[in-house]
């Protein structure tokens, strides 16, 4: 009995019948993973280097190697967006051209090339799709063009351009005006841009897009819908630009790295709620173990007609740096995961403790950590790294 007892203490959901927290899974393949999208009813697709794209259809148990997009051999998938076992978009990152859509309709056995980066100086960051038609894409600063509008020229000559899709990702049009402006430092150049580090650093809420930056000007971002729900419904009247204080690091290797909501949205006409908690976090990627700057939780103020968000700081942060945070709905638990470790918060991002590998469970000691992006339960690393995190580790721990 008391052998049991102990058991329960160190999250062990029964004695005899305990499960591991972390189930290290095969892959297949040693490329670096940055992109995991888990669909549900045991569906989730991955994406890396070299133009990696897999697919799991059992829950994890069997990773399939898809066919490598036509021209993709040498591109980087930082991002994929899955709808099915036979649907999704893959976005890879690079300079110019090598920023690319790639789109699959028959479970990956082929792929259609749907969009390549029109700026030559351009860098592809994150993609979302709030559903199966409707979709926006980010991307790094660039100089603003004629067309764009009275806003950002007077705030500055660079944008962050984001395109939107309505047709499910056949089709992607650039938002009107360009008015999501960047910041320059003295020297006239963007002083922040996005890390393209997990595919989580833009969130797309009714009536609100948000997005955090890094470096010397890191902050959060957002542009508000007055007359619509999704940025395609904007026709004109999306130029409520504001910012605020991340509460994140700043510098070169610096700022926010990702963004996780408490709720789901279903886009049919409803507001952003009271309760309506986003946690951010980030750091800076060269030090690994600092926690300084490295998580922070937002909130929605109403003004009026307008919604703020306003930023604090965590009380007990992260364990280091981190590059993806995520939300269980069902736990009320938040998790973050890094280079060295992962945290999870019970008291929506005020403070976060440790969780460990479990050496009575046979865990590998570094089960942990070597994290690059979530989407629950799922979590992918470098060199073809994947991770499944038992639901029992999160309902123990939040009790």
């Amino acid at each position: 009995m008391r052998d049991c007892v102990l058991f329960l203490v160190l999250l062990v959901t029964a004695c005899g019948a305990a499960q591991a927290q972390w189930e290290i899974e095969s892959s297949g393949t040693t490329a670096d993973l940055r992109g995991i999208d888990n669909v549900g009813s045991g569906v989730a697709w991955a994406s890396g280097t070299n133009g990696t794209v897999l697919r799991t259809e059992d829950g994890g148990y069997l990773w399939q190697a898809c066919a490598v997009p036509p021209g993709a051999e040498h591109l980087d998938f930082r991002g994929v967006q899955a709808f099915d076992a036979n649907t999704a978009i893959v976005m890879s990152s690079g300079k110019g051209d090598l920023s690319r859509l790639y789109k699959t309709t028959d479970g990956c056995h082929t792929w259609k090339l749907v969009f390549t980066n029109p700026d030559k100086d351009g860098f592809w960051d994150a993609i979302v799709m709030t559903d199966r038609n409707i979709g926006m894409l980010i991307g790094d600063p660039v100089r603003a063009g004629m067309e764009a509008g009275y806003l950002a020229l007077r705030k500055s000559r660079f944008v962050f351009p984001t395109y939107h899709t309505i047709d499910g990702g056949q089709d992607w049009k650039r938002n009107d005006g360009d008015r999501m402006a960047a910041r320059v430092g003295k020297d006239a150049e963007p002083a922040e841009a996005i890390f393209a580090a997990s595919n989580s650093s833009l969130l797309i809420l009714p009536y609100t897009v948000l997005f955090v930056t890094g470096g010397p000007e890191s902050g959060l971002r957002y542009s508000q819908y007055l007359f619509g729900t999704t940025p395609d419904s904007c026709h004109g009247a999306c130029d409520l630009i504001t910012e605020s204080d991340s509460m994140l690091a700043s510098g070169d290797t610096a700022g926010g790295f990702s963004l996780a909501p408490n709720q789901h949205f279903s886009f049919n006409g409803e507001g952003l709620s009271n309760s309506l908690i986003i946690v951010a976090v980030g750091g800076d990627y060269k030090l690994p173990d600092g926690t300084a700057g490295n998580a922070a939780v937002c909130r929605p103020q109403q003004e009026g007609a307008l919604v703020r968000f306003k930023c604090d700081k965590t009380t007990s942060p992260p364990h280091g740096y981190r590059s993806a945070v995520a939300y269980d709905s069902a736990t009320k638990t938040w998790i973050t995961v890094g280079p060295n470790g992962t945290d999870i918060s019970t008291d929506d991002g005020k403070n976060w403790r440790a969780l460990r590998p479990d050496p009575a469970m046979h865990e590998a000691p570094d089960a942990d950590r070597n994290w690059n992006a979530l989407s629950l339960p799922f979590v992918v690393g470098p060199h073809g790294r994947i991770g499944k995190l038992n639901a029992k580790a999160l309902e123990t721990a939040a009790h």
